[in-house]
């Protein structure tokens, strides 16, 4: 493992291959702008493509771990459903499951710590750094050792969807407790209270958010002197799962692979990616806007313009991949309209 690998530089966007694509769209039978963030999407996809826009292949990693807060009374559910959950993502049962079989793209599975010890499940990747993490309104969630593991276990999820050919990087997240871990982590990071971000998670009270806020603010008042550093903010607050997907898109976008960020969870790993390599953020793009309250503060702290508005909640990476579709009609318009000339048609 390469020490802070994660610092080191990022692939530029290919420049050239954006220029050739806004030429050409300039020339589609369509009036300038039309298609709105279509657009958008076409022209980022072939700097990060370097040249037409083309989403065949996409890998879909679900990274699951338990937290350590869930003693506090933070969630709705019991542990035991984090590992009851992945073994319905390999059976197929799950959302993201379905989803990942319409969309043709590979479903990896990674266990990196869960509360309660599960049998070897067959397609799931069992990594072990712990029964979950510690409780952070108490001690630190992790150890160093830990979330560098965790880190290390996002890059290498990336390097496998490389190698596989694929054009497209989801991650998404499983873990009882990994909104309090999130809207912990987003506090930090946007120094904003906890009233300010806390949501219901998976359907907590109006006592139950309550109760949630006052936790967490308890656990930024133990850590506060850490909180600088990104690095600590998500050693102190975090998930394995989260690490997991900071990692991935931190090597994402070393490795030149776009990545497709999910709801509140996955963006808020977005958003610690950043702050820890800024240059990553040109390899991110965000597929929807959920119905948690903090994920639009984080959202706009990434200047982030997601393609979905549809009231998601559920994570494991199901709102980017239902975004997938739209990804790719923005190529496919990119690549297969005429132009002015080919149809004849007359440019103003």
């Amino acid at each position: 493992m390469i020490i802070d690998w994660w610092r080191q530089a990022c692939r530029p966007l290919d420049l050239a291959a954006r220029a050739e694509a806004e030429a050409r769209q300039a020339q589609l039978t369509k009036p300038t702008g039309s298609l709105g963030q279509l657009e958008g999407v076409a022209l980022a996809l072939a700097a990060l493509q370097g040249g037409r826009p083309d989403i065949r292949l996409p890998w879909i990693a679900v990274f699951a771990g338990d937290h350590g807060v869930v003693a506090e009374g933070v969630s709705a559910y019991p542990q035991e459903v984090t590992g009851q959950m992945l073994r319905n993502f390999v059976g197929g049962g799950a959302a993201i499951s379905v989803l990942a079989r319409q969309l043709d793209a590979r479903l990896e599975v990674v266990d990196l710590g869960t509360a309660f010890p599960l049998e070897a499940l067959p397609g799931v990747l069992h990594l072990n750094l712990g029964a979950g993490t510690g409780n952070f309104a108490c001690e630190a969630a992790m150890s160093d050792a830990q979330l560098r593991l965790a880190l290390q276990a996002g890059r290498d999820s990336l390097l496998r969807a490389k190698a596989s050919g694929a054009d497209l990087f989801i991650g998404g997240e499983m873990g009882i407790g990994n909104t309090s871990a999130a809207s912990a982590l987003a506090c930090a990071l946007l120094g904003l209270p906890a009233r300010e971000l806390v949501g219901p998670g998976t359907g907590l009270d109006a006592g139950g958010v309550a109760r949630k806020a006052a936790v967490i603010a308890r656990a930024l008042a133990l850590h506060g002197a850490f909180l600088g550093d990104p690095f600590e903010v998500l050693r102190r607050l975090g998930g394995f799962e989260i690490a997991a997907l900071t990692g991935a898109y931190l090597a994402a976008a070393q490795e030149g692979v776009a990545v497709l960020v999910d709801g509140f969870i996955c963006s808020v790993a977005a958003l610690l990616a950043v702050r820890l390599n800024p240059a990553c953020r040109d390899w991110l793009l965000f597929g929807h806007r959920g119905a948690e309250p903090g994920h639009r503060r984080v959202l706009d702290a990434l200047a982030a313009q997601p393609l979905l508005d549809l009231g998601l909640r559920l994570g494991e990476g199901s709102g980017a991949a239902l975004a997938v579709p739209l990804l790719r009609l923005a190529c496919a318009l990119h690549n297969q309209m005429a132009t002015f000339a080919e149809a004849a048609v007359s440019d103003r």
